[in-house]
C-alpha cells in the first residue's frame, strides 16, 4: 500500500507507469506468490488512473531472469511488465557493511545469472530497458556486456519501446576514487555512442 502514493504521483505528473522492486528471502515459490499478490493489488489500484506497474531485475531473487519472468507470466496482465536491466543479474552477493549506497558499493558479486539468458527471458514482458554501463575499453565497448549481442536479443524479441542509458561509473568513481571510471557526462555520452554504433550495424 505504500506504493499507492507513487501511483497517485505518477497520475498527477502524467507518467504512464511506476517502477517497483520485488524481493524477499526464503522459498522462491513463496516469494513469487507474495510478489504476485502485491502486484495484483498495485495493478488494481493503478487501473483507476491508467498507470502501469513495471518490475526491474534489481536485487536479490529478482536478478534471476527465469524467476522474474515466471512472476510476470503468473500475473498475466498487459499493464504489468519488466524493466530489463543489462547489469542486474547478481543472484548471490556479499552482505553490505551498511545499508546505504556506500555499503552496497563495497559488496562483491559471488554468483551471477547469465545476463544474456536473463534479458532474453525478460524481453517478452519488457516495457522498458536499461542499457547499463560501468567501464569502457579503448574501442568504446563496455567491458562487462556485449552490446551487439544484447541489442540483437532485443531486436529478435520484437520490442519497440524505449532503451534508456544507465551509466553507473560516475557513482562508482565517487565512492572508489578509481579513475578507470568516466565522469557522469562522459559516461552517458559514451554509452549513447556505443548504442548508436551497435544498432546501426
Amino acid at each position: 500500500m505504500n506504493h499507492y502514493k507513487w501511483i497517485d504521483a505518477a497520475a498527477m505528473l502524467g507518467c504512464p507507469m511506476i517502477r517497483v522492486n520485488v524481493e524477499g528471502e526464503g522459498n522462491p515459490v513463496e516469494v513469487a506468490k507474495a510478489s504476485e499478490e502485491s502486484l495484483h493489488m498495485l495493478l488494481e489500484y493503478g487501473s483507476k488512473s491508467k498507470i502501469d506497474v513495471i518490475v526491474e531485475n534489481h536485487v536479490g531473487i529478482s536478478c534471476n531472469g527465469g524467476w522474474l519472468a515466471g512472476v510476470m507470466k503468473n500475473v498475466d496482465n498487459t499493464h504489468c511488465g519488466t524493466l530489463a536491466d543489462f547489469g542486474n543479474f547478481c543472484i548471490n552477493r556479499t552482505k553490505p557493511a551498511t545499508n546505504d549506497i556506500a555499503g552496497w558499493m563495497g559488496t562483491k558479486c559471488l554468483e551471477e545469472y547469465d545476463r544474456y539468458k536473463g534479458i532474453r527471458e525478460l524481453m517478452p514482458y519488457a516495457k522498458g530497458v536499461h542499457a547499463k554501463t560501468h567501464v569502457f575499453d579503448a574501442n568504446g565497448n563496455d567491458t562487462e556486456t556485449d552490446f551487439a549481442k544484447m541489442f540483437s536479443i532485443i531486436k529478435d524479441s520484437g520490442y519497440a519501446g524505449w532503451v534508456s542509458v544507465e551509466y553507473e561509473g560516475g557513482l562508482m568513481k565517487m565512492y572508489t576514487k578509481d579513475n578507470k571510471y568516466l565522469d557522469d557526462d562522459a559516461g552517458v555520452l559514451a554509452t549513447k555512442k556505443l548504442i548508436e554504433k551497435v544498432v546501426t550495424v
